[in-house]
């Protein structure tokens, strides 16, 4: 009877007192996506990733290293100041114009596209974090209802057997709860059950010892229509998106220095020659050391090469268009379904919620009844019974709405 009337209480003081625990959940579930960000390897393992990426900007945009050639002779040479020992000489090859810069700007715009990635990984992560808790959310309520069934249950068979003990009740009555008090109990042995891996995966995605204990909030409100974004904001906001506009970027940017790669490349140097002086004539400059400045070219002959890496870039990019307009699709896609999952729930959890309220009160009339005259005793545990589906219905419409809004969050790169 307590219970009844904390029930009907509960439900007629007004959903909007609800707000206030949501916002206390809603702190929890932002804590642990933080803790989430700060620990799960994988995540961890997209910024090294990153973090790699950048290091290939100094490699890709540097000069080649000088050369230094040593050669001595085993004959010395003869010239005319004197013979010539050995000599030594340093070159230094430059790429053709522009090269490095667009190398460096391959390398770096394919850097952004990581960390882009990065940023998409870390959105999906708040979403596997909160398709994660909120299925605990439903398991907990759910247990939670069917152990406040299972009180309600055995004071209907107490009530049962008082009926039948005044002859105002048949004994099918008593065996009637009896076999509902059964069902119960399995029910909440095994949702108890399912508890165990539901916080491994959780406390997995947390990257820390499957036991740890995850506060829960008991209540949610989602009657409210969530503030959505426009189908628009993914072309604007989706990481994903926005690292195929830059990896195309970096394809057209590897076009031009694989083109550049195709030209000439200049080096300049000094060689320096060692010459021991003559001793059967005294000359001008007699064994004077030589200095000579040096220029080189290359000759790009071989135009395979070349033309195949010009053609790859441009593969490259007509692949991450081709994969960018797949995405667009699938992303589309998933943004109108995710706005139908949360409408959907939300309507269902303002059903249920009128549901609830109805029929406690029908419940309410036919317990009066049934202690009166010791009737109609079935339809009390059938309005039991459809009580306990309509909350466990409504626990899942959270579940399934809160899980759609984080879909749609990531979705649309919220």
């Amino acid at each position: 009877m307590i219970f009844r009337k904390k029930t009907r209480l509960r439900y007629l003081i007004g959903l909007s007192l609800l707000l206030l625990p949501a916002l206390l959940a809603a702190q929890t579930l932002d804590s642990y996506i933080q803790q989430a960000f700060d620990n799960n390897p994988a995540l961890q393992a997209k910024y090294k990733d990153f973090e790699a990426a950048l290091q290939r900007i100094p490699q890709v945009s540097s000069l080649p290293d000088p050369a230094l050639a040593f050669g001595y002779y085993t004959s010395p040479v003869e010239t005319r100041i004197g013979p010539q020992k050995a000599r030594i000489a340093l070159t230094q090859m430059f790429p053709w114009f522009g090269t490095l810069g667009a190398r460096k700007d391959a390398a770096t715009l394919m850097a952004e596209a990581k960390y882009q990635l990065f940023l998409d990984a870390k959105n999906e992560l708040a979403f596997r974090v909160t398709a994660a808790y909120f299925p605990l959310y439903e398991t907990k309520e759910m247990l939670r209802l069917q152990k406040e069934n299972l009180g309600i249950l055995e004071s209907y068979k107490q009530l049962a057997t008082t009926a039948f003990s005044n002859n105002k009740g048949s004994m099918v009555d008593v065996i009637r709860v009896d076999i509902m008090i059964d069902d119960s109990q399995t029910q909440i042995a095994i949702l108890k059950d399912k508890i165990k891996p539901l916080e491994t995966i959780f406390n997995k995605l947390l990257n820390r010892p499957e036991t740890s204990p995850i506060t829960i909030v008991d209540r949610y409100d989602v009657s409210r229509a969530a503030t959505v974004l426009s189908k628009d904001s993914l072309l604007v906001k989706n990481p994903q998106l926005k690292s195929f506009d830059l990896k195309i970027r970096s394809a057209k940017a590897q076009e031009k220095a694989a083109f550049r790669n195709g030209l000439p490349k200049f080096g300049i140097g000094l060689t320096y020659a060692f010459i021991d002086e003559r001793t059967d004539v005294n000359v001008p400059d007699n064994g004077r050391d030589a200095l000579m400045p040096m220029f080189s070219m290359t000759i790009p002959l071989y135009r395979k090469k070349y033309s195949a890496a010009v053609k790859e870039a441009k593969l490259i990019q007509s692949r991450f268009t081709l994969q960018k307009q797949n995405t667009e699709n699938l992303l589309f896609s998933a943004y109108d379904l995710s706005l139908f999952k949360i409408d959907r729930a939300r309507q269902e959890f303002v059903l249920y919620s009128e549901q609830i309220i109805k029929t406690q009160q029908a419940i309410n009339l036919l317990h009066t009844a049934y202690s009166t005259s010791g009737k109609d005793f079935e339809e009390v545990l059938r309005m039991q019974q459809q009580l306990l589906k309509y909350e466990m219905a409504q626990a899942t419409a959270v579940q399934e709405y809160n899980t759609a809004l984080a879909e749609h969050n990531y979705i649309t790169g919220k």
